[in-house]
């Protein structure tokens, strides 16, 4: 398996025969939608960066696509339109499913969570998670994380936006997972508490996670604080830096 970190969340997993889009989005700087916060941080228009040159040829050869959920930073105007375009076929969660729907997109398959079901040859199921700690979580609405297994292929855990829960910590410890993919932005509105883990809870993830780990969600949208390099030094000193992968946009690495 090829993983292609692209930017945010948008990532493109690369089999023998098939190449899963997840969380399209694909938009220019700038064209998601308004800032986030306009107080905490400095208020940008979303995205904050490019897409990076080598993005699109990437994108371009999609057959399936996953989506975690329906913010505009995992699915903006310029990722529905790619998918709608070409009717690529969508997984998502059952509970997405009448909305992606509504938008001309192609969904062929839903997930429910825990409930295995097959998937190009193999299995998938759906992993609760809660977007953000305390009261915030319940209007950021529902989020599916997402435990792959196909033929010939390292299994991958996609956390998708989540703070660290009792299903995080079983989906870790007892599905084993051989690549674990989490959300490290720590996202923040002008208030309320973090809308991501916080570090004590992604070293706590790292930790976890019996395999190697990829970091995601960083530095492409301006209520994510969390740079890169403060994630590797976080992780140096505990010992974990061989263990984390956090990819700058655009990088790949093969499983």
């Amino acid at each position: 398996m090829k993983v292609h970190h692209l930017r945010n969340a948008t990532m493109v997993l690369e089999t023998a025969d098939k190449v899963i889009l997840i969380d399209p989005m694909l938009g220019k700087k700038g064209t998601a939608g308004p800032p986030f916060t306009l107080f905490r941080f400095k208020p940008k228009r979303n995205p904050i960066v490019d897409l990076p040159n080598n993005a699109m040829n990437i994108v371009e050869k999609t057959t399936h696509c996953l989506i975690t959920h329906l913010h505009p930073d995992h699915l903006d105007k310029a990722g529905e339109n790619f998918l709608r375009t070409r009717q690529i076929p969508v997984i998502c969660s059952v509970i997405d499913e009448p909305i992606l729907k509504k938008r001309g997109l192609n969904v062929t398959q839903t997930v429910d969570y825990w409930k295995p079901t097959d998937f190009l040859g193999g299995k998938i199921q759906g992993i609760p998670a809660v977007h953000g700690y305390g009261f915030i979580a319940k209007p950021m609405g529902n989020v599916m994380g997402f435990y792959i297994e196909m033929p010939n292929e390292k299994s991958i855990y996609l956390s998708a936006d989540t703070i660290y829960t009792d299903d995080v910590h079983k989906a870790l410890t007892q599905l084993k997972p051989e690549i674990s993919v989490v959300a490290c932005g720590t996202a923040q509105l002008d208030i309320f508490q973090p809308l991501l883990m916080r570090m004590d809870d992604i070293l706590k993830f790292v930790k976890n996670a019996p395999n190697q780990v990829i970091a995601n969600h960083l530095e492409a949208v301006n209520h994510c604080p969390t740079t890169r390099q403060q994630l590797k030094t976080e992780v140096s000193k505990v010992g974990f830096s061989d263990k984390v992968f956090i990819p700058n946009d655009g990088e790949s690495r093969t499983y």
